[in-house]
């Protein structure tokens, strides 16, 4: 993880470089909250659409979509190409583990199996974004679209039941997948400036992407089956634009 951080802020940085010869620009840093969408999260098997690594964990343990809402933050570098018009190279991350257990399933004593998930995502990419306002202004709207590289790592660690084994055994164990994903995103914002070159900015963005993950530790138990991790969901932010 640290090694992908560092080659994306590194990336980032160089985009930002070259861009910034173009125009004037701005720079921006914002924290809030990540909302998963985790599809089919609580939809029984029979009715899901695909087979998905959140549908799963829900059916399986004790964990919903509002368990998965976790902090997020970020940094972007915006470029103006022309008036009204910004390009943005920005760089966000996301985490959130979730303590659980088994739904139906219990020691032969009757406590509960224990395990942890924990799932991150670092997503970098470029925004395109229409602000159609004047400098003078001191609110500004903006609306825009982009795409992004998606880093992310999903973990399962704890006690675990070996429902391959006829006895059901129980077993200390540690499950990981994690890579890189092509998504896309909407955003839509607005700017309230304090002064010329200081605004607080909230923003909400949409992000789309998925990942195949049926190799690995997270197979689906079955020929031909196709196990997917939905990357998907909404962050809500609130940050400093600093103009320059």
């Amino acid at each position: 993880m640290g090694r992908a951080v560092m080659l994306s802020l590194t990336l980032v940085a160089i985009l930002a470089a070259g861009a910034s010869r173009a125009g004037a620009g701005g720079f921006d840093v914002r924290l809030g909250a990540f909302f998963p969408r985790a599809r089919d999260c609580g939809i029984p098997s029979s009715q899901a659409r695909e087979y998905t690594l959140f549908q799963d964990d829900c059916e399986l343990y004790f964990v919903t979509k509002s368990d998965l809402i976790g902090f997020t933050g970020g940094a972007e570098y915006n470029l103006v190409l022309v008036p009204n018009l910004e390009l943005g190279f920005h760089i966000d991350g996301y985490g959130r583990s979730v303590d659980t257990s088994y739904r139906g399933y219990t020691r032969p004593h009757g406590s509960e199996i224990r395990q942890t998930l924990h799932l991150e995502t670092l997503p970098m990419g470029i925004t395109l974004r229409i602000v159609p306002t004047s400098k003078r202004n001191k609110v500004a709207p903006y609306l825009g679209g982009g795409v992004d590289a998606v880093y992310w790592k999903y973990e399962e660690y704890g006690d675990f039941i070996d429902f391959l084994d006829p006895t059901f055994p129980i077993r200390s164990d540690h499950f990981r997948s994690d890579g890189w994903a092509f998504g896309v995103h909407a955003v839509a914002g607005i700017r309230f400036y304090l002064n010329r070159d200081f605004a607080i900015v909230a923003e909400g963005r949409y992000q789309w992407a998925k990942e195949d993950i049926s190799h690995g530790d997270f197979a689906p138990n079955g020929p031909g089956l196709v196990n997917t991790i939905d990357l998907s969901g909404v962050s809500a932010t609130v940050g400093l634009h600093v103009r320059f």
